[in-house]
């Protein structure tokens, strides 16, 4: 099956659309767990990169488990026989979603509210399997750290 290739630099159709299956869900998978669907597909600048160029975040799904604000990330794939969704969730994508959650909760004036950042990976298949990592990440290995004379510190 090849893939037709857009030319605005997006996603193909058909990746497209597996992430939009998945991100639906991964939102009935959450409500069966309890949760409170907040928003889905939230964007908003996060700021310029280094070609000056504007940077949009994203976050798939933004729901409450029990009192928990939770910025979740939805990775779909077809088989996992290459590497897991999980893997998808790097480094780069977890500062991302870091940046646009805390727009979020500056838009919204959400300060004394606990969060954290949950992943939900689905692989397709014969049996679509749903598995959902609460506390993937947290900001704290993305604080800067100072030294202090003796220790090192978090800023």
């Amino acid at each position: 099956m090849a893939f037709r290739q857009q030319n605005n630099g997006q996603q193909p159709e058909s990746t497209r659309s597996l992430g939009d299956l998945g991100e639906r869900i991964a939102a009935k998978y959450l409500e069966s767990n309890g949760y409170r669907l907040v928003i889905a597909n939230f964007k908003v600048p996060i700021g310029r990169n280094a070609n000056n160029a504007q940077v949009t975040g994203e976050i798939d799904i933004i729901a409450f488990d029990g009192e928990t604000l939770c910025f979740i990330e939805v990775k779909t794939r077809s088989s996992d026989e290459f590497a897991s969704p999980l893997s998808a969730v790097n480094l780069r994508k977890q500062r991302q979603i870091i940046r646009t959650s805390r727009v979020y909760r500056r838009m919204f004036g959400i300060r004394d509210i606990s969060h954290r950042y949950d992943v939900v990976t689905i692989v397709m298949g014969r049996n679509p399997t749903v598995e959902l990592i609460k506390g993937f990440w947290s900001e704290a290995k993305f604080k800067k750290r100072a030294w202090t004379g003796d220790i090192w510190e978090y800023a």
